[in-house]
């Protein structure tokens, strides 16, 4: 069982169940082991692997990884409903340390159009289902759904049975998007502030990205209190998807100015997993995706690259390298400028003086409004006879 660490951050990985309910990301048996194995690597504390009582296959899923793989906490969601709590049992039994995640609404919304119960109904479902995965599992996760949007009252109270049950992670999701960084902050605050025993709990944050804010809500929950966070690798998930893992772990690595906590996450680890798991879904990042897309270590205007030039840190607040990235890519186009050109030149076997940079310059620049990728054939085939410019030797 994961203990309370006031300057230490579980970071909880939902690819396998979060991220894979959402279009075009379902994988299959063995890409979800290889997955997982890669996702151990990585350096995660909890790997929620599936949720068991979806299918026979994801039950078989979740189980192939509590058995192969090593290093996380093998987790699987469950509803509180007995047959899905052991499901979920069966499932992560074989892993040497297991966790099974609860889950119920907390919100009226939820409670009343989705579950059709009542308050009290809610908060007798959630201790006895608590009492049932403990029987089961020492760690036991109980997350209020939809918990950014419920009565605050109602949601310290259903936290307190949560608790008093045996629950030793409580997880406040917010399951729409909905919450803003400081709101979320202050519902931890609130949490920590009026639920007896909460010192010796794990508050988790649990942030979808429909306002584009699943990472700033996050990290304010880390401010807030939570000591566990939940992510994606590239954000995958429901609708907007999840708060994304690389983002989470570069910001608190980048900023450790404001957040003084240690993690285990291995930074290097984090453009690998996220080119394998492109290969397992239908798609991969966008190219201006944070840390991990192919243009967060890519530079194409002129004054940008003149800079990187100079001193790396002028346009990256990291480098590629800390990341798995491979390296900084000086892209030429018709934003680039002589330097950067003259750069790439030199780097093929060809050294121009000045003047020579100025006449194949205006060639490139011409070339460059025709053609939008510009590759070192192109660039090679501006020094080719016919053209004024002669081919150096290096």
């Amino acid at each position: 069982m994961l203990s309370p660490n006031q300057n230490h951050i579980v970071f909880f990985d939902t690819t396998l169940r979060d991220g894979e309910q959402s279009p075009g990301c379902t994988m299959h048996h063995e890409e979800k082991l290889r997955l997982a194995h890669q996702i151990a690597a990585l350096g995660v504390d909890v790997l929620e692997a599936g949720f068991a009582i979806a299918s026979d296959g994801d039950l078989a899923a979740i189980q192939a990884v509590a058995r192969e793989v090593r290093g996380p906490r093998i987790a699987s969601l469950a509803r509180c409903k007995r047959e899905d709590i052991e499901a979920a049992a069966r499932a992560v039994e074989p892993a040497p340390s297991n966790r099974i995640h609860l889950v119920l609404a907390s919100s009226d919304l939820h409670l009343e159009y989705k579950l059709r119960i009542t308050r009290d109904q809610a908060l007798d479902q959630t201790a006895e289902s608590v009492r049932l995965a403990r029987s089961f599992s020492e760690d036991v996760e109980f997350s209020t759904e939809d918990g950014t949007r419920s009565d605050p009252e109602f949601l310290l109270k259903m936290i307190t049975v949560a608790v008093q049950a045996g629950a030793t992670t409580i997880n406040i999701p917010d399951t729409v998007g909905f919450t803003t960084p400081e709101e979320y902050a202050a519902i931890f605050r609130l949490i920590k502030a009026r639920v007896p025993g909460i010192d010796d709990i794990i508050l988790s944050a649990h942030c979808h990205n429909d306002l584009g804010m699943a990472v700033a809500n996050s990290l304010a929950g880390i401010e807030g209190g939570a000591r566990q966070v939940e992510c994606t690798i590239n954000g995958i998930g429901e609708r907007a998807g999840n708060a994304a893992l690389e983002e989470v772990a570069a910001a608190l690595m980048v900023r450790r100015d404001k957040f003084l906590y240690t993690n285990n996450i291995v930074l290097s680890q984090l453009y690998p997993t996220s080119q394998m798991l492109a290969e397992c879904i239908a798609f991969g990042c966008s190219p201006n995706k944070a840390v991990v897309g192919a243009n967060a270590f890519a530079h194409e205007s002129g004054i940008h690259q003149r800079g990187m030039m100079a001193d790396p840190l002028a346009y990256q607040i990291m480098t590629p390298e800390s990341v798995g990235a491979g390296h900084t890519k000086l892209v030429l186009g018709k934003h680039s400028g002589r330097r950067a050109l003259a750069d790439r030149l030199e780097k093929l076997g060809h050294p121009l003086d000045r003047n020579q940079v100025d006449e194949v310059y205006t060639l490139f620049t011409e070339l460059a409004d025709r053609k939008k990728s510009i590759n070192d054939h192109d660039l090679l085939g501006l020094l080719q006879p016919g053209k004024s410019i002669p081919i150096a030797t290096a």
